[in-house]
């Protein structure tokens, strides 16, 4: 499977939402993947107003989170542009506390899922298993005169890979220079322009913009643009064993390293 997520889809499905805990937001969709449970790529941006608190919760699906703009909190940790956040499943996290300017994160998920369960109230829903987390760095798109002055492809690790396949690095392409990526393995690859344009065989993708590619699709044929290329590359594991679901199958022939 492959997908995109574009600012056209964002712009036709931007709206407001409120909880039931009283959190007001603004969100996107930037791809839908459908709904299966066991593969339905999804990217969407929240729109967190100035000073808001998204309180502790947790999903049950993996998921990585990355900051478009605004500053904040999460947890203890501070997060701002192009900083990456990845939680698994069943893992609570937060809370998540927007800044004076506001705060807007794209959630991105390979399955999925219908919200998220709030803690403490939601605790008896919480299962057994392994709990993940892991930070990257603040990492802004690349300006337009760093991306022309580029001599060769630069890579940057953010979140270091582990045995279960998680990763994400970003990549600084020369304009017209191919991109050369590991495979896709585990629940999928995902790759977010943070700057530039990224020339893909399925068409051009430019800020914020990204595509997913399911385990064993290859990830050749690509190129950066004109103008260069900043790409963020977020490599997402399967869902522990413990954590699957009953009701949706499992294939886990296709994981890092074999």
């Amino acid at each position: 499977m492959i997908a995109l997520g574009t600012a056209h889809r964002a712009q036709e499905t931007r709206h407001h939402r409120s909880l039931d805990n009283g959190f007001s937001f603004h969100r996107s969709e930037w791809m839908d993947g459908g709904r299966d449970p066991a593969l339905s790529p999804t990217v969407f941006l929240v729109e967190q107003p100035p000073h808001s608190v998204l309180h502790p919760h947790f999903h049950t699906q993996n998921q990585f989170q990355v900051v478009a703009e605004g500053s904040g909190t999460l947890g203890r940790q501070r997060v701002g542009p192009g900083s990456a956040h990845y939680a698994g499943a069943y893992t609570g996290y937060g809370p998540l506390i927007a800044g004076p300017e506001g705060l807007s994160y794209f959630t991105i998920r390979a399955a999925y899922e219908t919200g998220a369960h709030f803690l403490p109230a939601d605790r008896a829903q919480l299962r057994r298993g392994p709990k993940r987390h892991a930070h990257g760095p603040w990492h802004e798109g690349a300006d337009a005169a760093t991306l022309q002055a580029l001599q060769g492809t630069a890579r940057t690790p953010l979140i270091d890979p582990d045995a279960e396949g998680l990763e994400a690095f970003s990549l600084l392409v020369p304009a017209g220079s191919a991109v050369e990526l590991p495979p896709a393995t585990g629940a999928g690859q995902f790759q977010l322009v943070l700057a530039g344009e990224y020339v893909a065989p399925q068409g051009r993708l430019g800020r914020w913009e990204s595509r997913f590619l399911s385990c064993g699709k290859d990830t050749g044929g690509c190129c950066a643009g004109a103008a260069g290329l900043h790409l963020l590359v977020l490599r997402m594991p399967h869902t522990a064993a413990e954590y699957a679901r009953q009701d949706a199958p499992s294939d886990f022939s296709c994981i890092s390293g074999r």
